[in-house]
């Protein structure tokens, strides 16, 4: 891994660690360099922040032929010279032509404590729901690396959040949705610096 990020982005809506990893990058906090943002929703907000800001940017269908899509996806981030992948609310499934190129090369942030609240179906406002049904006192975000299984992947960092008395899903929903994206500037940064070595 070189000390500059050669990062690329996946992203099915609205890619708001997307934009602040470019942010940071963009005020010199990140030394890194946004190669590829890639979706699956040709109207999703993240292209549009990509066209507005210069990083070249690629909409992907992926129901049509998940197959060629994934071959596609591996080529693109390929081409782009893409070192690390970054998950940024990309709501599909990556395939084994990705996953195989870029081993211990794809992260993503979880909104919960993995691997207590993981899983398949387990994304968005579901885990929240579930942490408050489970009754307990802590949530937080994990960053990980991608696998084959939803939310199986190594942890490479966490961030604890005590719930609050009479929390509820809309409040733990803000509280986790604005904690996210400076938790994965700070964790790429720990790459960048070599602080966290990735397998």
């Amino acid at each position: 891994m070189s000390s500059s990020l050669k990062l690329g982005f996946l992203a099915s809506k609205n890619g708001s660690s997307f934009r602040a990893i470019v942010g940071a990058i963009r005020d010199g906090r990140l030394p890194a360099e946004p190669r590829l943002v890639v979706s699956n929703n040709r109207k999703s907000g993240a292209l549009e922040f990509a066209a507005a800001v210069g990083v070249p940017h690629l909409w992907l269908p992926t129901e049509r032929d998940p197959a060629a899509a994934d071959l596609a996806l591996r080529d693109a981030m390929t081409s782009a010279g893409v070192e690390l992948i970054v998950l940024s609310g990309y709501l599909r499934k990556l395939g084994p032509a990705t996953l195989s190129r870029y081993r211990n090369r794809v992260i993503n942030i979880h909104p919960g404590r993995l691997p207590e609240f993981g899983g398949e179906g387990m994304y968005g406002r579901r885990v929240h729901e579930a942490v408050i049904a489970a009754g307990v006192r802590v949530s937080g975000a994990t960053i990980h690396l991608v696998d084959e299984e939803y939310d199986r992947g190594p942890v490479l960092a966490q961030r604890d959040l005590p719930l609050d008395p009479g929390e509820t899903v809309d409040s733990l929903e803000a509280r986790i949705t604005a904690l996210e994206p400076l938790f994965f500037v700070e964790t790429l940064l720990a790459v960048a610096t070599g602080r966290l070595q990735l397998p």
